[in-house]
């Protein structure tokens, strides 16, 4: 298969130039982009210069350009919107850990993938760039928050791209574009210099691809820990990069909605078809009820959604030396934000408790069993025309500065409840900090694919890497049709 380590061993070889990679690649992008919309900003030649001034660090991945996304992973020059009107024209002063850490393993850094206004979205949708679009069915999203990210790889322009992951964004784009989307442990991948808490650890970087050993490669390679980070990944299987497979695993399904949502049959189908394959495969496979109590964690998450985004707004006022107002950002970001000043600090400390405690109980569900299987999406994904909002829901939002807080919980609510519907099973690791990884696994009657989602204890990404591996080598894949073995 062409991922991204047959391409770095082809440059390492000489077999192919760099430069001329680049240059087909920019052709390529030229072609599909006006219809896909996965880039938003574009430099071939920059990525050249740095190729040719300062090399490719001799890393797993020499030589290799990366598509980066617009929302927190910045490179020295290149733009940084966040997919914000407010940052339209914004360009990174400095390269953040992250990125130094794709550099680090011979990854350059190329263009920048479309993104929601602030990650806010399932979808990928912002004002300011327009819809991403699905290389499978340009009629419908590729998803989001990552949702560039997943156009620019299952068009097959890109085998890797750069992408992060606070509430699904990772594993919703890898489920509706059939391709492979970790989130790691919270506290495994490099943070800062600037930002250093990520939604309260909700939030973490990686990437997309379509292959399980550049996901285990990239994975290993940029996990590490920084003294200055505040969350730090507890060790499981640090000492062994590669933990000794289990003969036997323990793996604990449900279809269930956390929040009590319809899961469409497609979605049922490919999870308990994923549980009967482990179970052929010699392991052992039991239906459990949902461990806990999802809509108290969904109305947890939203409440950090404002609170952050009220602090964030608070830096971004002191930035343009003004206080920013309704015109400067989508209606969704504004309700959330209104949402977030009234947050009392006594309920954003509940919060989070709430986080440990569902961490907690989690944990014990791993000593038990070793892995989670899920649906990662309930549905397939929605069409670019998708109706996600009522008109009175946007009404209320251009009137969320004169509502209650009572009010805007419940607005904030009913405004993501359609997405919600489509996409209740990925935010539960981001609030645990448990790793959980999508599988491109099954493609619905409609020709769309539909993902499977495996979560595990914190730390213990290699049982995931395994599960992985046993889906790959037994040809369960159904990735896009560039990826596919002839």
């Amino acid at each position: 298969m062409k991922d991204g380590l047959y391409y770095a061993t082809q440059f390492q070889a000489k077999k192919l130039s760099v430069t001329e990679w680049i240059d087909e690649r920019a052709q390529q992008v030229k072609k599909l982009n006006p219809e896909l919309n996965a880039f938003v900003d574009w430099d071939a030649e920059a990525a050249k210069r740095q190729y040719k001034s300062k090399g490719a660090e001799s890393g797993p991945f020499f030589g290799l350009p990366i598509p980066l996304k617009m929302l927190g992973q910045d490179k020295a020059g290149m733009k940084s919107t966040s997919g914000s009107r407010l940052f339209t024209e914004n360009r990174a002063t400095s390269t953040d850990n992250f990125v130094k850490g794709l550099e680090g393993l011979g990854l350059i850094p190329l263009g920048k993938t479309n993104a929601p206004e602030f990650g806010f979205k399932n979808i990928s949708d912002p004002t300011i760039y327009g819809p991403a679009r699905n290389p499978w069915n340009l009629e419908y999203s590729p998803g989001g928050s990552s949702g560039g990210a997943a156009a620019a790889v299952a068009s097959g322009l890109f085998p890797i791209a750069g992408a992060s992951d606070g509430g699904g964004s990772i594993r919703i784009p890898a489920s509706f574009s059939g391709l492979i989307g970790l989130k790691p442990t919270r506290g495994t991948m490099p943070v800062g210099p600037d930002g250093w808490r990520g939604w309260q650890g909700a939030s973490i970087d990686f990437a997309l691809t379509v292959s399980m050993r550049d996901t285990e490669t990239l994975f290993y390679h940029l996990r590490g820990v920084e003294k200055a980070a505040p969350y730090q990944a507890p060790r499981a299987e640090w000492s062994h990069q590669y933990a000794a497979e289990k003969t036997v695993l323990k793996v604990a399904f449900l279809t269930e909605s956390p929040v009590g949502t319809p899961v469409s049959t497609e979605a049922i189908k490919a999870t308990r078809n994923a549980a009967k394959f482990l179970e052929q495969q010699g392991h052992e496979v039991t239906e459990i009820q949902y461990p806990v109590n999802g809509r108290q964690l969904i109305d947890s998450y939203y409440l950090m959604n404002g609170a952050e985004t009220a602090a964030m707004f608070e830096g971004i006022q002191q930035a343009i030396q003004r206080p920013v107002t309704k015109k400067d950002m989508e209606l969704m970001t504004w309700g959330i934000y209104q949402y977030g000043l009234q947050i009392p600090a006594s309920q954003y400390t509940q919060s989070l408790q709430l986080w440990d405690q569902a961490a907690y109980k989690m944990e014990q569900l791993f000593e038990e069993y070793d892995v989670l299987l899920t649906p990662t999406t309930a549905d397939i994904a929605p069409k670019i025309d998708a109706e996600l909002q009522s008109d009175q829901i946007r009404k209320d939002l251009a009137q969320a500065e004169s509502l209650s807080v009572r009010q805007l919980k419940d607005l904030i609510y009913d405004m993501f409840e359609k997405s919600l519907t489509i996409t209740p099973f990925t935010q539960l690791a981001n609030l645990t900090g448990q790793p959980a990884i999508s599988l491109p696994t099954h493609i619905a009657e409609s020709g769309l694919p539909l993902g499977i989602q495996f979560m595990a204890s914190k730390g213990r990404e290699d049982i995931l890497f395994q599960v992985g591996k046993l889906f790959e080598q037994e040809q369960k894949f159904l990735l896009p049709n560039d990826y596919r073995e002839s």
